[in-house]
């Protein structure tokens, strides 16, 4: 088996790597959470004092981390891992970041006669734990060849999207339509209840009409209809407010560069900006029901 560094032990990170050492892999794991990382541990891996011992002896690095700056520090920085690579390593980047961070990051780890590539995945919190995630990969055909037995031990579905940086661009895409999905199911639930109508019994109609979706089907915003769900346990966990408002953010910048429209995107983007300053920012995105309906807070 491979020997793998992992680096980044979050919401998302952490069940990943466990599925790497369930499916038989070498693992070492750093995290800026000691706690994340003493539970990888316990089920197997090895923990390394920074992130430059855990890539010094790897065959293949991956990274889940929250943003561009993280990324580019990790690789880039004044202690990047890039120069303390194993000849031949190949790096996966899963974290959802800038589509030109990405092509930077890879760029230079060409430079150093390494192969990368940006797999952003789509799945959430419940799809990492099952390991049915779906990889959206930019880079090259061959990269991809090599990484596909390690993401098929995370995820079911894996997609070539294009070169460097087309994974970023079409999980960025992927990420605006599910904010807007999940504030439009959670502002028609609200309405419904205002209504007088029982969230769940809404629910159950809407899965089985036009309005029938994602959030609505497996991630339900109403507390109380889902077992299972952030809404069920107070809004934690999952994918806080304030990642979904950096990757709306992501495809303004996009749609900006490209000189492309994406009305509901930046409104989407405004609600859940006024979410995060109104103290949501750390509570799964699926909370922006809150502010369509105060009385759930």
């Amino acid at each position: 088996m491979k020997h793998i560094a992992f680096i980044g032990l979050g919401n998302m990170g952490a069940p990943m790597a466990l599925n790497l050492v369930r499916a038989g892999h070498q693992l070492t794991v750093f995290d800026l959470s000691p706690a994340a990382v003493g539970k990888l541990v316990e089920a197997g891996a090895k923990a390394a004092p920074d992130a430059q011992s855990a890539v010094a002896e790897a065959d293949i690095v991956i990274s889940m981390l929250p943003a561009s700056a993280h990324v580019e520090a990790l690789y880039l920085g004044e202690q990047g891992i890039l120069p303390r690579m194993c000849d031949g390593a190949l790096l996966i980047d899963c974290s959802t970041i800038a589509p030109q961070s990405a092509r930077k990051v890879a760029q230079a780890a060409a430079a150093r006669g390494l192969a990368m590539i940006d797999a952003p995945v789509s799945g959430g919190t419940a799809g990492a734990a099952a390991g049915t995630l779906t990889f959206i990969v930019g880079g090259d055909a061959a990269a991809l060849e090599q990484a596909r037995p390690i993401l098929a031990a995370m995820g079911k579905n894996i997609f070539h999207a294009g070169g460097n940086g087309a994974g970023q661009t079409a999980k960025i895409c992927n990420n605006m339509m599910l904010g807007i999905l999940m504030a439009g199911t959670a502002e028609a639930l609200a309405l419904g209840v205002s209504n007088g109508l029982d969230p769940k019994v809404l629910s159950d109609i809407m899965c089985k009409s036009s309005g029938r979706n994602w959030a609505l089907e497996l991630y339900n915003p109403y507390p109380g209809v889902m077992d299972n769900t952030p809404a069920s346990r107070g809004y934690s966990g999952g994918f806080g407010v304030d990642l979904m408002l950096k990757d709306l953010g992501l495809a303004a910048e996009a749609a900006l560069s490209a000189r492309a429209a994406i009305p509901l995107g930046e409104l989407a983007r405004n609600l859940y900006s006024l979410h995060s300053r109104a103290g949501a920012g750390a509570l799964d995105f699926s909370s922006i029901l809150q502010l369509l309906a105060p009385e759930k807070r």
